[in-house]
């Protein structure tokens, strides 16, 4: 999937990578992609979460070798 901005949050854990997608998120326009890299299991549940409470699009998420990869649309 194509992606405008690359976020690495790999090795933080909660809240860290939300914090930190919701402030790249706010420095881009509205139908962008952010690409989110994590290692935190909880991750999977925040970003739902943080989807629905936001109302930016959680596009597509999955796993590979304990990386869990998450791509948000700007609302």
């Amino acid at each position: 999937m194509e992606f405008t901005k690359d976020l690495d949050a790999r090795g933080l854990n909660c809240p860290l990578p939300i914090l930190k997608t919701k402030k790249a998120l706010a420095e881009m326009t509205t139908g962008q992609i952010l690409r989110v890299t994590a290692t935190d299991p909880g991750s999977v549940r925040d970003f739902q979460a943080f989807a629905k409470q936001t109302g930016n699009e959680l596009v597509q998420q999955s796993e590979e070798n304990d990386v869990f990869t998450f791509f948000m649309k700007r609302k």
